[in-house]
């Protein structure tokens, strides 16, 4: 991608949820742009495997932050660690989430209230703790993965479809805010990925049906 319009040369992103499934897929695809990338996740076993591949077949420079988007002070520090770092972020990709499903009589509120952390109020934490250095630079990127659950929903996905569908007006605001900056702010709303999370809570039987789809 490096001398085409894809190239990034010289930019340097953050993903989140980054050492697995589509987030290790999108670092890995900025590195070979020619980014520098930094990605977080919970587990720092599976970081420091996910850095060493990207680098060894990328030759760009990747590094790696454990946080727990849970934790508002993982998320804070994780802004400050990345910038530290890579000296800026130009690029963020709020990409960890979770889903739990429950019906709407059966939600645990421990449940809703992790949910709510991860998918949503980390993603303000994160594009409010970057946004000013991008600002100060008049450029960014900031995308959100949302979800086709943000947009319609199956039984069951109350929480993951309220969340989502924030993330698609949190996105609408935050891009009449910081446009004069030249920094736009997207959602991606992918359907049903066979990466691991989305596998862990299709039944066999769904997971046939959507590939037959």
């Amino acid at each position: 991608m490096k001398g085409t319009i894809f190239d990034l040369t010289g930019r340097s992103a953050l993903v989140t949820g980054g050492s697995k499934g589509l987030g290790k897929v999108i670092a890995s695809a900025f590195a070979q742009a020619g980014a520098d990338v930094m990605i977080s996740s919970r587990h720092e076993s599976d970081l420091k495997v996910t850095v060493s591949e990207i680098r060894r077949t990328t030759g760009a420079r990747v590094e790696y932050a454990v946080a727990d988007m849970t934790r508002r002070e993982d998320v804070s520090r994780l802004a400050e660690t990345s910038v530290a770092a890579l000296g800026k972020i130009d690029i963020l990709v709020n990409n960890a989430g979770a889903n739990v499903p429950q019906k709407i009589d059966e939600i645990r509120d421990e449940d809703w209230d992790r949910l709510l952390e991860l998918n949503l109020t980390s993603c303000m934490m994160l594009t409010r703790g970057l946004v000013p250095c991008m600002k100060a630079r008049r450029w960014g990127r900031i995308i959100h993965m949302s979800s086709n659950m943000g947009l319609a929903s199956i039984s069951g996905r109350n929480a993951y479809s309220a969340t989502k569908s924030a993330l698609l007006g949190l996105a609408r605001a935050s891009a009449l805010d910081l446009g004069a900056y030249n920094i736009t702010v997207n959602c991606i709303a992918p359907g049903p990925i066979a990466t691991d999370l989305p596998m862990s809570i299709l039944s066999p039987d769904q997971q046939a049906a959507l590939a037959a789809r």
